[in-house]
């Protein structure tokens, strides 16, 4: 008696599947963005850390009822709206007299003598302390002639103390600021007088 095996040869499309795609859980494809951000960023949670996903059980299929993913909304292309003119010299006044920019940094930006009263002022002042560093707490103006002369003045805070600054901006034919005049805490006005 003789028996005969009977061999199967494998069909086209009952080949193996390939180790990387055998899983378990079934594949969802991918957002082309991720939400909350531009292409190729994940979203954060709190503090900057990742959020927390809860894995999909195998034995449940994904949801047919779920929402499509949200997108930022369309971003304003307003330019940001730019400071008045004595906010920007009240800055650029408390970093020279504060040490962070050299006197000369307001070289462009000034007119007659005022000038020669950041170089007498600037060294003297007590703003270039090691103490915290200075911050402009507030800026008011008062608008003169046509609106061509502006003067101004501010208040500092270093720590617990609050110091003055007054100066006069004028607008020249090219309608740039300069400023015309500089004090703080007096010592403009004595440099002045002398």
């Amino acid at each position: 008696m003789t028996t005969t095996l009977a061999t199967t040869t494998p069909t086209p499309s009952a080949t193996p599947p390939h180790p990387a795609t055998a899983t378990t859980r079934p594949r969802t494809p991918r957002p082309r963005t991720a939400p909350g951000g531009p292409a190729g960023t994940r979203p954060r949670g709190p503090a900057g850390t990742h959020p927390r996903t809860t894995a999909q059980s195998s034995t449940t299929a994904p949801s047919s009822t779920t929402a499509p993913p949200r997108t930022a909304p369309p971003r304003s292309t307003a330019p940001p709206r730019a400071l008045p003119p004595h906010t920007v010299f009240a800055e650029r006044l408390l970093a020279v007299f504060s040490g962070e920019r050299p006197v000369h940094w307001m070289l462009g930006h000034t007119v007659g003598e005022a000038y020669e009263q950041l170089v007498r002022i600037a060294p003297e002042t007590p703003l270039r302390s090691l103490g915290p560093r200075p911050v402009l707490r507030r800026c008011s103006v008062q608008v003169h002639e046509g609106r061509a002369v502006v003067e101004a003045f501010a208040t500092i805070a270093t720590g617990p103390r609050v110091r003055a600054m007054a100066f006069r901006l004028e607008r020249g034919a090219d309608h740039r600021w300069r400023c015309a005049a500089v004090e703080l805490d007096g010592l403009g006005a004595t440099a002045r007088r002398t």
